[in-house]
Formats: C-alpha cells, structure tokens, sequence
C-alpha cells in the first residue's frame, strides 16, 4: 500500500511540476520577451519609477490576503460559507486599501522625490483590486492541481497586457507602458479565473469561519510582511539614496537574474505547497520527498546560475545595449544569491505544511534582524556592498532553513551537503571548462551561443558519468513514457 501511495504521488507530483514549469517558465520568457523591448525603448529612470512603489504593491498584497489563502489549501474540508467569506473580506480590504493609498500617493511621491509618482500610482494600485476579485478562483483551481487552466489563463493574461505595453512603448508613452502592463495583466487574469471556474460567491458571510482561519494565517501573513520587508528594502534604500537611474540599474539586475529562479522556485513551491500538506503526518515520507525536491532544484539550479554569471556581460551588452551595462556587475553578484534561493522555499513550504506556523514566524524574525545587521554593515560599501549583504543572507537563511527543519523531518546540514555538493561540484568543474575552453571568443553572440549549450553537454555527461541520482531519474521517467506510449500500439495489434 505504502508503495502504491508513492507510486500515485510521484505521478500526480510529476504532472503537477509540468504544468507548474510550464506556467511559470513560459511567464518568464514573455516577461523577458517584453522587457527586451521596452528596455530598449523606455528610459531606466521609468523602470526607477516603478520599482519605488514595489514595497507598497507587495505590502498591500500581504495585507489583502491575511494569509488566507494558504489557510484554505491547508485545510482539507473547505464550505461555500468558507470561500464566500475570506473572498468579501479581501475584496473589500483591497478597495479600503486602494483608497488609503489613493490619497497617500503625494506622500510617496515626496518620499522619493518623484512628483510623476502621483498619479502613476494611483493607476498601478488598482492591481490591488483586480488581483483580490480573483484570488479565491485562482485557490480553487490550486486545490484541484489544475495547473494546466491556472496555465492557460496566465499565459493569455501576459500575452495581451505585454502587446498593450509594447505598442504604448513605441508611440512614445514611456513609463505608462509599464504601468499598462502590470494593471492589465492583473484585470485579464481575474476576468479569466472568473470565466474558468463555475464557483461564484454566495451571499454569505461568517466570521466565525473567517476566525477559525485566523489563528494559522495571521502568522503566515507576519511571516510575508518580513520577507516582503526583505525583499524590498534594497530598492527602497537605494531610492532614497541614489538617483532614479541607480534603482533601476539594480532592479532590473535583480529582475533578470531571477527569472531562472524564481521559475524553478515558483514551479517547486505551488506543488510542494499540496504534496507535502497531503502527507504531513508522515515524517519519513516528508523526508524522503523534501530530499528528492532539494536534488531536483540542485541539478537544474547550479549549472543554470554559473553559465548565467559567465555570460552575463556580452548577454546585457546584446540585448539592452550599453545603457544597462552598469547592471552587470550587480547581476554577477546577486546570481550567486539566486541559485539558493529555491531551496529555501520548499523549506518555507514545509514549516507551512506542517503547520508550524509560529515556527515560521520565529525563523523570519531571525532573518529580518541578520539581514538588518548585515546592511548596518555592508551599506557604506554602496551598492556593490548591498549586493554582497544579499549573498550573505541568503546563505545564512539557507543554513538556518535546514537547521530548523531537522527540527520538523529530522534532515541535517551534512544530510544536505551530500544531497547537493555533487551537483555543485559538476558545474563548477562544467562552467571552468567552458570558460577556459571559450576564453579566445570575441564574438558576444558567438560566446553567448556556445558557454550555456557547452556547460549543458559537459555537465550532464560528468553526471552520467559518475551516475548521480538525478540523472537515473531522469533515463527512468524517459524509459516509462516509452514504455506507456507502447502498451496503446500493442493493445490495437492484439
């Protein structure tokens, strides 16, 4: 029975990672795909622009939320009374919020010196709105594993907002293209959920149910506002102490260096969030599959982060010209943070299913005051110095991750050592091979073109080689999809 049960959560695990990578990744490449041109087309000081109200966007979401959201995932017996409830509630804190906001935009705009902010944030801020009327259609949709619609709906939603963005980009709109991109994709989305889900909010509402949420989620959402805190405090320090330009030199350095892991990260953090909430009374098995998902992210997370630090000079110089090449630098140095940062959600997904949400919280708090010490520290070195901090605290909030967890499934720092220095030490050896192999290349597009398939080759065949786990799994799932495709002809032969 034990092996049937894992049998059937690896292929409902495998299907859901699919899609979820499929949603995810195809995000990214039309964020990429949009941000190409508009870099090229819109001035750094907009993208400044919009970076300096990311602190208030991502607050206001927490807040819109109260941790609700997971709350209903977490909980396996969910009513209409439940749904209709937490929906009446984020929707109405989100106008509340929206109008708050609304008349603190002169606020924000002398915060940072920025008059054009007024009415640019009044406009982005209805995103707010947009995002809560479908926050319960898209938790539904979650709950089922319907990555496939959940999918769909996003890949139209991007699709149209970038269009819009790019065609006000070329007439000359500037910094409107961006916010057209971020209000219309967060109106299309909604209007999609709405139309895929037959759920519809009853004229309902309970606070006791709504209460019987609060004393899980009001920690989740604590837990959110620190990390948004985190998240946020480098563009909003830099906002404050540096010109526009500057924000928008690391911003968009930050941006693009996570796309790789925020889609690794994301793809692993939606199917964690309902694998390991299935099976949090089981220990050995939580351990097993967090051990499985901490390879997984360590095969495809090291190798992707040295060939993006290799490349990243002649990439910025082909793709958004000179103008960005300040970014570089900073780029190099935050992809060093990046390539942990999708270990320390499935963590963060753990605490979360096995419902120690105050154990969350503690570990949060913990992070928040290293990071406050390692910025006192770090901030007079500048920028470069900033960068550095974020390396640092990643690491710390890494190894601080594992060492709680072995509280929670019993899993080591040695434990995780061997389950992910094997993969490390392949791409580094991979990524000096190439780059010493490459040295002589002189062509930006040649150099951009041969490093990552190169690494890609050298690395999978180390791998091969001295038959580490992850690549059996990968020759087994290709063996079973062969041999799946097979039964059908052999069934119509007979």
């Amino acid at each position: 029975m034990v092996l049937m049960a894992d049998s059937a959560l690896k292929t409902k695990t495998t299907r859901s990672l699919f899609w979820s990578f499929v949603d995810k990744f195809g995000q990214q490449i039309l964020n990429f795909a949009s941000m190409l041109v508009l870099m090229n087309i819109v001035a750094p000081e907009a993208y400044g622009l919009i970076g300096s109200l990311a602190v208030f966007t991502a607050f206001s979401t927490i807040l819109i939320d109260s941790g609700f959201g997971r709350a209903l995932l977490n909980r396996k017996e969910i009513s209409a009374t439940d749904y209709s409830s937490v929906f009446y509630f984020n929707a109405g804190l989100s106008v509340f919020l929206y109008l708050i906001l609304f008349f603190l935009a002169p606020f924000i705009a002398g915060l940072f010196n920025a008059p054009a902010l007024v009415p640019v944030s009044r406009v982005i801020f209805l995103a707010l709105v947009f995002n809560a009327a479908g926050s319960i259609h898209y938790t539904i949709l979650t709950k089922k594993a319907n990555f496939r619609e959940i999918t769909k709906i996003n890949m139209w939603a991007l699709l149209i907002a970038d269009i819009v963005a790019i065609a006000m980009g070329l007439m000359g709109h500037g910094v409107w293209a961006l916010v057209a991109q971020m209000v219309l994709f967060a109106f299309f989305r909604t209007m999609l959920l709405w139309f895929s889900t037959s759920w519809k909010p009853i004229t309902e509402f309970s606070l006791p149910r709504l209460k019987s949420f609060f004393g899980f989620s009001y920690k989740l959402m604590l837990c959110s506002m620190i990390s948004t805190t985190v998240n946020n405090i480098y563009p909003s320090l830099i906002a404050v102490f540096y010109p526009m330009n500057h924000v928008a030199f690391f911003n968009q350095a930050k941006k693009y260096q996570e796309i790789p892991f925020l889609t690794l990260s994301n793809t692993f953090r939606s199917v964690a969030m309902l694998i390991l909430s299935e099976i949090n009374d089981q220990t050995e098995r939580l351990k097993r599959v967090v051990r499985k998902l901490v390879k997984t992210i360590a095969f495809l997370s090291f190798p992707v982060g040295l060939m993006m630090i290799l490349v990243a000079e002649p990439l910025f110089y082909l793709f958004f010209q000179e103008k960005w090449l300040a970014s570089v630098p900073y780029f190099q140095v935050l992809t060093l943070a990046g390539m942990l940062l999708p270990f320390t959600f499935i963590f963060n997904e753990l605490f979360i299913a096995k419902e120690r949400s105050a154990f969350f919280l503690g570990l949060e708090v913990v992070k928040g005051g290293v990071l406050i010490l390692l910025i006192v520290l770090l901030f007079p070195k500048g920028i470069m110095g900033l960068a550095a901090s974020w390396v640092v605290y990643m690491v710390i909030t890494l190894i601080l991750s594992i060492i709680f967890s072995g509280k929670v499934i019993h899993y080591s720092l040695s434990e995780f050592v061997k389950d992910t220095f094997p993969y490390l030490f392949m791409a580094v050896i991979s990524a000096a091979v190439s780059c010493f192999s490459t040295r002589y290349v002189t062509n930006n597009l040649l150099f951009v073109l041969v490093n990552p398939v190169l690494i890609a080759l050298l690395y999978i065949a180390l791998c091969k080689l001295f038959k580490l786990e992850m690549t059996k799994e990968i020759d087994e799932w290709f063996a079973s999809r062969k041999k799946s495709e097979k039964i059908p002809n052999n069934t119509k032969k007979k």
